[in-house]
């Protein structure tokens, strides 16, 4: 098996194409940081990864390894083949957005993981896309016995990651968010790699 390596900075992302079948891996690099990853079917923006009907799929708030996440049209597009992290991530928060961090006090540009997934589909040729709901790997938003969402660092280490297997033609985005106001990547962003896993 050979790896493609495709290295994402901290607080900008890329996309990259994975075949149905094909699996890849989200790495993070130096440990405490979320990444919001992202997929659209490949020969549409009309159809994607999406965290709400995969809820309703399965009947959880994340899935297991084993399962998946289906698309807005309830296909399978994704499935989770692997863990090897602490094993905490969120599926219920939406992508930092300029909006966020203007809420968040912030004056003038921050970069954005709504941001990061427009410019890496800009790039692609796709200018015309939704914003789903990401899945966000390694953010830990624990849900207080109260019913208040929490908001720590990410409790990964460096090298820790999560495997993942295409189950249609897929572009997928993957950003290392920038998230420096609260405490969600430790207050220092950092890179995450991807290795696209080929035979």
């Amino acid at each position: 098996m050979t790896h493609i390596h495709i290295h994402i900075p901290a607080r900008e992302g890329r996309a990259f194409a994975v075949a149905a079948g094909q699996s890849f891996r989200v790495i993070d690099a130096e440990g405490a940081q979320v990444a919001d990853l992202f997929a659209f079917v490949a020969d549409t923006t009309g159809e994607w990864l999406s965290a709400e009907h995969t809820r309703v799929a399965l009947g959880r708030l994340f899935p297991r390894v084993g399962e998946g996440w289906c698309t807005n049209l309830r296909r399978p597009i994704l499935t989770f083949i692997a863990d090897d992290s602490p094993g905490v991530h969120d599926m219920l928060c939406a992508a930092c957005s300029p909006s966020r961090y203007a809420l968040l006090g912030v004056r003038g540009h921050h970069a954005s993981c709504e941001e990061n997934l427009r410019g890496a589909m800009t790039d692609l040729g796709r200018r015309d896309v939704v914003v789903p709901q990401p899945v966000n790997l390694f953010e830990n938003n624990p849900i207080l016995p109260d019913g208040a969402l929490g908001i720590e660092p990410a409790p990964t280490r460096p090298g820790d990651s999560v495997t993942l297997r295409a189950e249609l033609d897929v572009i997928v985005v993957v950003t290392a968010c920038p998230q420096d106001i609260t405490a969600l990547c430790g207050g220092v962003p950092s890179s995450i790699d991807i290795e696209l896993l080929t035979t």
